[in-house]
């Protein structure tokens, strides 16, 4: 059965995101505390914010699989559900903003401090993609389109390695007490990194929401006359 199949997939598959993207939110937390020498603004709604996503991110994994037929009481449940995720996730976003708001602006001249904003920028937009993607209605339009592949790229791809740079700087200082913020090759790479990124995946979210599709079957060159 195909779509028992898809089932199984992706109650595997969508906890595995916030497997990878909940060590990256401990590393954003981390390095915006350690900079800024304060803890993070609502400190416990954090730690709350983390529970929730683990226990909602586990029961919404049919919002992938929207288009196979499912009944519509189905899917007003998963859109329903996947909305809500936006809660403690905006939670979190909030926090961190306010916690990085609060300090000199010396504080941006820190390269793992430019990445943590490039996260944030990344992960909100994402964010924001992620809601419009969470509804059924659109999603059945939008399935399967670049729109899904920005949304995924901006969340969990860009978020994960974004945070692991920010990690490379953070903990050379922590572990070593050797800063490469100043470096001139770390700022010259995080500039290149910033334009490439917004230059490669933001013109995705255009393509996709003119429904350029996100697969294109195609033969191979002997089958060509």
């Amino acid at each position: 059965d195909p779509v028992l199949y898809q089932h199984f997939f992706w109650f595997f598959g969508h906890p595995e995101v916030y497997i990878l993207i909940i060590p990256a939110f401990g590393i954003i937390s981390e390095g915006i505390s350690l900079f800024s020498q304060k803890i993070i603004l609502a400190f416990d709604s954090m730690i709350l914010a983390l529970l929730c996503l683990s226990i909602l991110g586990s029961g919404v994994w049919a919002h992938h699989i929207y288009t196979v037929g499912l009944e519509v009481d189905t899917r007003a449940y998963f859109t329903a559900v996947t909305i809500m995720i936006s809660l403690p996730t905006g939670t979190k976003v909030f926090n961190w903003f306010c916690s990085y708001l609060g300090n000199s602006m010396q504080l941006s001249n820190i390269t793992s401090i430019k990445w943590i904003i490039l996260f944030l920028l990344t992960f909100t937009l994402g964010g924001s993609t992620g809601v419009i993607l969470a509804n059924s209605a659109t999603d059945l339009a939008l399935h399967d389109t670049y729109y899904v592949v920005a949304h995924f790229h901006f969340v969990l791809s860009l978020g994960a390695v974004i945070a692991l740079f920010s990690s490379l700087i953070l903990y050379q200082k922590v572990i070593f007490a050797s800063d490469l913020s100043f470096y001139s090759s770390t700022v010259f790479h995080f500039f290149l990194s910033f334009i490439a990124v917004l230059m490669t995946f933001t013109p995705m979210h255009f393509l996709g929401f003119n429904v350029m599709p996100r697969r294109i079957s195609d033969i191979t060159d002997n089958f060509n006359s």
